[in-house]
C-alpha cells in the first residue's frame, strides 16, 4: 500500500442486474424494500489461494469468460442441455482473432502525445486539435527498448488509423502497460485496465467492433499512468470470436461468506449452481486443503419431465502463467473418484515470483465420483463443446497431442452429467476442483509444504478423497457458519455492514497461503495483490487482522511469525520491524526498497497486544519480548514526531510529522505497557503507559486545528482519518480522552463524499478498510452507519466490476488501485469490538 502501488481503472459494463440480497439474518419487510440489494462488482467462484483464484466479473455468470483475480482469462465453462437444446450457464467461450490495429509487435507506428494534462476534456474526440502535440513512435516508456521516452507520471496519446473495412465480432484491447491505461475509440471510453503487464494481455470491451470503428480514419486515444518503476504502454486492437451459444436466463445470484449461488431458467428447467469454498478458520486442515466444490441442482418448473445433461470444463489456462506455455495431462483414479489433471510440461517449482503472475508449476485437478451417467474427457474446448451439443456427453478418447501450448486449441478437462428425466424433485450432482502446488512458499531458502501436507506424506489424491468424504458434512457446516456470520455482523453494524463482511470473507482468506515451517509452526503468508507482489507485508497484515483475531488468532500469529523470525534470527539487523519478507512466493528477506520504521513497529506491537487481549493471556508476547522491547524503544525515540518516512498512507506523497502515524506510535507504546502488565511487570507497564499518555497530551496540543486535528503537526487547515485511534477503544488503553475521537468523528461527517470519506485533505480517494476502522470510533450507531452506507454504495455502483478494490475514488466510485487484497478483513473490526467488550 505505498507509492509503488499499481493503480487502475478497469471498466466493465455498469451493473444492470439486481443482485439477490444476502439476507440470511432476520429482516423486516420494510427494511428489505428500503435498502439497495448487494451487487458485488465480482463474485468469487474458486478461492483457494493467491494463485488458484477464479472470479466472475460483473453480474452475469455468462457475461464473459471467468477470470483470475488479475483479469487474465481462467475459463470455467458450463452448459445445460434440455430436451436436446443447449444453453450456457457459466462463462462465455471466446477466442482472440485477427489484428485490427497493430501494436509494435506487428508494425511500427507513430502517435501524437503529451506528458502534461491536456487543457481540454475533449482530447480523445476525433475533431480535437492536436497540432501542438509532440509526435513519437511506439512504444512509449522508460525501458531501453521503448522508442519514445516517457518519464512523467502520466501520458496522453492520440493515434489515427485508417481502416478499409470493419470486421465482425467483439473488440479486444491488446496492451502492455505499467501501471494502468484507459482507451477511447472515436471519443468513446471502451476499456480501463490496472496493474502491470510486461507481456501483452487482452482486455474485453464487451462491445461490437462495428459499434466503435468505421471504414476510413479512426482515432485511438490512450491515457496511461505510472506511479513508480519503469513506465511503458503500447496498445492495439484485436477481433474477438464468439461461439454464440445462447445463454440460459439468470434468475438470481446469492452470496454468503463461503458460497456463491446462481439460479437459471432453461426451457422449463431451473438450474442452481453453487460454488462452495469450505474456508472455515477453526479447521486449518480443511482451510488449507486445495480442493473446492461446484454443486448442480436441476428441477422441472413447468410440471413436465425434461431430459437434462450438464457440461462443465476447466481450461489449462489455470495451470500456466501465460498461454504460450506448453502443458501435459493425464487421468487417474483414487478411491471412489475419477480425476483428470493438467500442468506445465516444464515444471519449475517455485520458479516464478511477482505481482501480475500466475502459477505455472504443479497440476490442476478436477474429480467426480465414479457413477453411471458421468463422463470425462480431455480435449479442445471447441471439440468438447461441439460433442456435448450433439450427444449430451464428452465420452471418448482423450486428446493425445502433448505437450502443446495452451493457445493451441485450448485444452480443457471436461465433465458431463446425464441427469436423466428431471421432474419437480431436484436432481443433484457435484464436481471437485483442486490444485496441487507441490511446494507453496520458499522460506529463507527452504521450500515449504502447504499446511494440509505438513508431514510431507499426504498426497493430492488423498486430499481429493478426504474432500469427497466430507462433502456433505462441510456443506452443512458452511451453511451454519454463513448464517451465524451474517447474524453477528448484522447485530454489530446493520444490514449493509453485514453484506460488506460477507463480500470480504473469502477474498481476505484467499489472498494468503497457509504453510508449515520446519518446526511445524503455521505460517500464514499474504500476497500484495496488484500492489507490488510482496509476501508477508506487515502493513497488509495490520488492516486485515480484525477478521483473523475474531475467528482464529493462530492465523494472525502465522502472519507475524516470519517478521519476528527475521529479526530474531539475525537476518534483519535494523532496530525496527521489516516491511516484508520477500516477493510472493519467495520469502527469503525484504525486497521492498524502502523501510517503514514507525509504521511497522507500531503495527507489530499493537497486533501482539490484540492477540493477548483476544486470548486473555500474554503467552505469544512472552515468546518475543526482547524483540518487542527493541521496537518499542525505537518508537519512544522516533515515533512521536515522525521524520519524512514511508507509511501505509503515502498515496499522495511522503509526509513528515504525520499525526495519524504519531497516533500509531503512541498506540504501540501503550500496547507494550498493556502487555507488560499482563506479564506481571507492573513497573514497566506503568512506565510505558505514562509515556504514552504524556505523548497523547502533547499530540493534542500540536495537532489541534480548531474543530478537528490536523494531517501533520506543521500543516493547519488540513485533516486525515485518525483510524489508528480505534485501538485505544478496542484494547481499553484509555490513552487519549474520549472526546478526541468523537471530535474527529463529527468533523469527518462533514467531509463525506458520495462514495465514502476521503483518506485525507490532499486527495478525494480513500481506503475502504480505514473507513470502517474510522466508523468504529463512533459511539452512535447512526454515525457508524453514515460512514458505511457510502462504502456500500461504492461496492454496488462502481463502474469497475472487478474483485473488490480497497482503494477507490469517493467522488465517482471508480477504483484507483489494488484488487482482491486481504486488507478487507479489516471490515470485521466492528465485530471485533463486540468480542473484546465481552
Amino acid at each position: 500500500m505505498h507509492t509503488r502501488v499499481k493503480a487502475a481503472k478497469r471498466l466493465m459494463i455498469k451493473a444492470a442486474w439486481i443482485f439477490a440480497s444476502v439476507t440470511l439474518g432476520s429482516q423486516s419487510p420494510g427494511a428489505a424494500q428500503s435498502r439497495q440489494a448487494l451487487n458485488p462488482p465480482a463474485t468469487p467462484l474458486i478461492t483457494i489461494d493467491p494463485y488458484t483464484s477464479i472470479w466472475s466479473y460483473g453480474e452475469q455468470l455468462t457475461g464473459e469468460p471467468t477470470r483470475h483475480w488479475t483479469g487474465r482469462t481462467h475459463q470455467l465453462n458450463g452448459l445445460v442441455r434440455v430436451d436436446g437444446q443447449t444453453f450456457r450457464f457459466m462463462g462465455n467461450p471466446t477466442f482472440a482473432g485477427g489484428t485490427i490495429v497493430p501494436t509494435t509487435q506487428q508494425a511500427r507506428y507513430q502517435a501524437k502525445y503529451l506528458t502534461t494534462k491536456p487543457v481540454s476534456d475533449n482530447w480523445a474526440q476525433p475533431g480535437f486539435d492536436d497540432s501542438t502535440w509532440q509526435i513519437g513512435e511506439g512504444t512509449f516508456g522508460t525501458r531501453n527498448t521503448d522508442k519514445t521516452p516517457w518519464k512523467t507520471e502520466e501520458i496522453w496519446l492520440r493515434r489515427t488509423v485508417t481502416l478499409d473495412k470493419v470486421p465482425d465480432g467483439k473488440l479486444l484491447v491488446k496492451a502492455i502497460y505499467n501501471d494502468n491505461y484507459e482507451v477511447f475509440i472515436n471519443g468513446v471510453r471502451v476499456a480501463g485496465v490496472a496493474g502491470v503487464a510486461a507481456d501483452y494481455e487482452m482486455a474485453a470491451t464487451n462491445r461490437k467492433v462495428s459499434e466503435l470503428l468505421k471504414p476510413g480514419p479512426n482515432v485511438i486515444a490512450v491515457h496511461s499512468q505510472n506511479f513508480s518503476g519503469q513506465g511503458f504502454v503500447d496498445v492495439g486492437l484485436v477481433q474477438e470470436y464468439d461461439l454464440n451459444i445462447p445463454a440460459a436466463t439468470q434468475t438470481g445470484r446469492r452470496l454468503t461468506a463461503t458460497q456463491s449461488e446462481y439460479t437459471f431458467d432453461a426451457n422449463g428447467v431451473e438450474l442452481t449452481v453453487t460454488f462452495l469454498a469450505p474456508l472455515l478458520m477453526d479447521n486449518l486442515d480443511v482451510l488449507s486443503r486445495p480442493v473446492q466444490y461446484v454443486t448442480y441442482k436441476a428441477r422441472s418448473k413447468d410440471g413436465k419431465r425434461h431430459s437434462v445433461q450438464l457440461y462443465t470444463s476447466a481450461s489449462a489456462e489455470l495451470a500456466v502463467n501465460s498461454t504460450d506455455q506448453t502443458v501435459a495431462w493425464n487421468r487417474g483414479q483414487t478411491g471412489n473418484l475419477n480425476f483428470m489433471r493438467v500442468g506445465t510440461s516444464d515444471q519449475k517449482v517455485l520458479g516464478r515470483k511477482g505481482d501480475n503472475v500466475r502459477i505455472d508449476w504443479g497440476h490442476l485437478y478436477v474429480a467426480t465420483p465414479k457413477a453411471a451417467g458421468i463422463d470425462n474427457r480431455m480435449g479442445s474446448l471447441t471439440s468438447t463443446l461441439a460433442q456435448f451439443g450433439r450427444q449430451g456427453t464428452v465420452s471418448g478418447a482423450d486428446d493425445s497431442r502433448m505437450p502443446r501450448p495452451v493457445t493451441d486449441s485450448l485444452l480443457v478437462l471436461a465433465t458431463t452429467f446425464d441427469l436423466g428425466q428431471v421432474a419437480a424433485q431436484a436432481v443433484e450432482r457435484h464436481w471437485l476442483v483442486g490444485y496441487d502446488d507441490v511446494k507453496s512458499v520458499e522460506y529463507f531458502q527452504q521450500p515449504l509444504n502447504a499446511w494440509w501436507r505438513r508431514d510431507g506424506k499426504k498426497t493430492i489424491e488423498q486430499a481429493l478423497q478426504a474432500a469427497e468424504s466430507e462433502y456433505t458434512a462441510l456443506r452443512s457446516r458452511c451453511d451454519a457458519f454463513d448464517k451465524q456470520l451474517y447474524s453477528d455482523a448484522q447485530k454489530a453494524g446493520g444490514n449493509a455492514y453485514a453484506d460488506l463482511c460477507v463480500l470480504a470473507y473469502r477474498q481476505a482468506i484467499a489472498a494468503h497461503k497457509l504453510v508449515a515451517d520446519p518446526k511445524g509452526t503455521p505460517l500464514f503468508f499474504s500476497k500484495e495483490n496488484f500492489s507490488n507482489g510482496s509476501i508477508g507485508t506487515v502493513d497488509v497484515t495490520y488492516p486485515s487482522a480484525p477478521m483473523f483475531l475474531l475467528y482464529n488468532p493462530t492465523l494472525l500469529k502465522g502472519m507475524l511469525e516470519p517478521i519476528f523470525y527475521y529479526s530474531e534470527s539475525g537476518k534483519w539487523t535494523k532496530p525496527f520491524a521489516a516491511h516484508d519478507v520477500g516477493t510472493y512466493p519467495i520469502a527469503n528477506g525484504q525486497t521492498y526498497g524502502e523501510d517503514m520504521p514507525v509504521e511497522e513497529c507500531g503495527n507489530m506491537l499493537i497486533l501482539t497486544a490484540a492477540i493477548a487481549a483476544i486470548e486473555g493471556k500474554p503467552d505469544y508476547a512472552r515468546q518475543h519480548w526482547p524483540t518487542l522491547t527493541t521496537w518499542v524503544e525505537y518508537l519512544k525515540k522516533e515515533g512521536f514526531d515522525p521524520a519524512n518516512q514511508l507509511c501505509t498512507d503515502d498515496f499522495a506523497g511522503h509526509l513528515a510529522r504525520n499525526a495519524n502515524l504519531s497516533v500509531k506510535a503512541i498506540m504501540g507504546i501503550a500496547s507494550y505497557g498493556k502487555l507488560a502488565g499482563m506479564l506481571g511487570q507492573k513497573a514497566v507497564a506503568d512506565e510505558y503507559t505514562k509515556v504514552a499518555r504524556s505523548m497523547a497530551r502533547q499530540w493534542m496540543d500540536m495537532a489541534q486545528d480548531g474543530d478537528h486535528y490536523a494531517l501533520t503537526f506543521d500543516k493547519k487547515d488540513s485533516w486525515s482519518q485518525k483510524y489508528n485511534l480505534v485501538w485505544d477503544k478496542l484494547l481499553g488503553l484509555n490513552i487519549f480522552p474520549k472526546e478526541v475521537a468523537q471530535k474527529e468523528v463529527q468533523y469527518y461527517l462533514t467531509k463525506q463524499q458520495p462514495y465514502g470519506l476521503p483518506l485525507d485533505s490532499r486527495k478525494t480517494y480513500t481506503k475502504s478498510d480505514w473507513i470502517v476502522w474510522t466508523a468504529t470510533l463512533a459511539d452512535r450507531p447512526a454515525d457508524f452507519d453514515a460512514f458505511i452506507q457510502p462504502v456500500y454504495r461504492f461496492v454496488n455502483e462502481s463502474p469497475d466490476r472487478i474483485p473488490l478494490s480497497d482503494w477507490h475514488e469517493t467522488t465517482n466510485g471508480k477504483h484507483v488501485g489494488f484488487r482482491a487484497r486481504s486488507v478487507v478483513g479489516g471490515y470485521f473490526i466492528k465485530m471485533l469490538e463486540g468480542r473484546l467488550k465481552k
